[in-house]
């Protein structure tokens, strides 16, 4: 697939489902959110579909709640994870089973994290988070913050931070 196919592919995505930019960066869409109430406040299931182009990333970010990323269509992504320790893992989200990619993952509650291609093109996934998402659960991390406690990360932090 040539790189303009891919990202004439990756447009047809973002028009078709009406796919808005994310203020971690990448497009999406939410695609359901459940009737049924975890509390008050939320409700119990959301669900997006996410988008990244050549050169986009997901900027490092924490939610409250368990987060499973489901790959869709187009390049292989790898999610990149710190843990309250301090500890940087990582998943491969694709569907390459011999490359060690699977085709979901959950993110679990509490962690930071971010995630970026791993060739040109486009990665579409599908992201659902229980209990569901709201913006007052969503922290997003700079970069200047993130280097003081995790120097260590530098590299990946300078790639997936502001």
């Amino acid at each position: 697939m040539t790189d303009k196919l891919s990202l004439e592919t990756a447009d047809s995505f973002i028009e078709h489902l009406k796919l808005e930019q994310h203020v971690e960066g990448g497009y999406f869409r939410s695609s359901y959110r459940s009737d049924e109430q975890f509390d008050d406040t939320r409700p119990l299931w959301t669900s997006i579909y996410f988008l990244l182009r050549t050169g986009e990333v997901s900027n490092f970010h924490r939610l409250t709640a368990d987060e499973m990323w489901y790959f869709h269509a187009g390049q292989s992504l790898t999610i990149y994870m710190i843990d309250e320790a301090g500890e940087l893992t990582t998943a491969q989200l694709g569907l390459n089973f011999a490359a060690g990619e699977r085709p979901q993952f959950l993110v679990p509650k509490g962690c930071i994290f971010g995630s970026a291609m791993n060739n040109p093109g486009f990665s579409l996934v599908g992201c659902m988070v229980s209990p569901g998402f709201t913006f007052d659960d969503f922290e997003l991390f700079s970069q200047e913050w993130l280097l003081t406690q995790y120097p260590q990360h530098k590299e990946v932090i300078t790639r997936l931070s502001r």
